[in-house]
């Protein structure tokens, strides 16, 4: 009966991250010039193979040629993780004391949605219908998801084993044993997040409504705040891996817009901007629309 249940909840997750990407894919959506596309799906997958091989590439060579706001930005995300850690322990205090009060579908679903092979598999769906109807919203949409999932992805597996957090399950927010080859001592950054927010910033940005904004940011936030209530991770690891996702997004969209491969008309009006701010009695990353 359990394992039934699973499945039932596992099929709900896929259908909603199937009508969240159909929602992202026609409504609202920033605006493409109208030009006719005479390659064939092979040429397309080619170029778009291409495209996100590029961008990968482009995402690791970028610290290179760093500047000096891009250096402070950096720092500021170091520290604010460090002044941050202050608030690990209260916080998962706060979470394992109401965690009976936390609605178990929304657990699980956060769970199902930050699962890499439900992550891929819908968007392997996403990319191939924008792919066969030769829709570019949609191929663009996904070819930014996929090429800033796989440079988190590969900075979030490098860097749970090296760094070696345990988990809090350790009761000890600052115990590390880098390279220890072990789930318990891979707390940071946070996998869930890292996906969850690099699919929920790349769909956001393509729309102009602030409400639609909102409500696609709320349903990536189910993943993080889930990973909390289920005591897997400290909030020091949600909000690093946050952060992380957010760069990485904005960085493979800018090259995007660079290659112009796209006939997309770039937004100049109703973006998110995101702001580091960290002062004596506050830290945060601020989104404005």
């Amino acid at each position: 009966m359990l394992n039934y249940a699973k499945i039932i909840l596992k099929k709900f997750a896929l259908f909603v991250l199937s009508l969240f990407f159909s929602l992202s894919s026609f409504s609202q959506i920033n605006e493409f010039k109208k030009t006719k596309d005479t390659s064939n799906v092979w040429q397309m997958l080619k170029q778009d193979t291409k495209l996100t091989a590029k961008g990968v590439a482009y995402s690791f060579t970028k610290p290179l040629h760093w500047q000096k706001k891009d250096f402070e930005t950096l720092g500021t995300l170091l520290f604010g993780s460090a002044s941050l850690s202050f608030a690990d322990k209260p916080v998962r205090v706060f979470f394992k004391n109401n965690t009976n009060d936390f609605p178990k579908i929304i657990r699980d679903f956060g769970w199902y949605f930050g699962s890499p092979q439900n992550y891929f598999i819908a968007n392997a769906g996403l990319y191939g219908f924008g792919l066969f109807t030769k829709n570019e919203k949609i191929r663009r949409t996904s070819i930014l998801i996929i090429t800033s999932s796989i440079t988190t992805g590969l900075i979030q597996t490098f860097s749970k084993n090296a760094i070696g957090r345990a988990r809090p399950s350790s009761g000890n927010y600052l115990d590390f044993k880098p390279f220890a080859n072990s789930s318990r001592y891979r707390s940071f950054p946070s996998g869930h997040t890292v996906l969850s927010i690099t699919m929920a910033h790349s769909i956001a940005k393509q729309f102009k409504n602030t409400w639609t904004k909102i409500g696609i940011y709320t349903i990536g936030a189910i993943p993080p705040i889930s990973r909390l209530v289920d005591d897997a991770h400290w909030l020091t690891d949600i909000a690093f891996s946050t952060v992380l996702s957010i760069i990485v997004v904005d960085s493979v969209d800018k090259f995007l817009f660079k290659e112009n491969t796209f006939d997309i008309i770039k937004p100049n009006k109703n973006k998110v901007t995101w702001n580091f701010t960290f002062s004596g009695n506050q830290i945060g990353f601020v989104g404005r629309f």
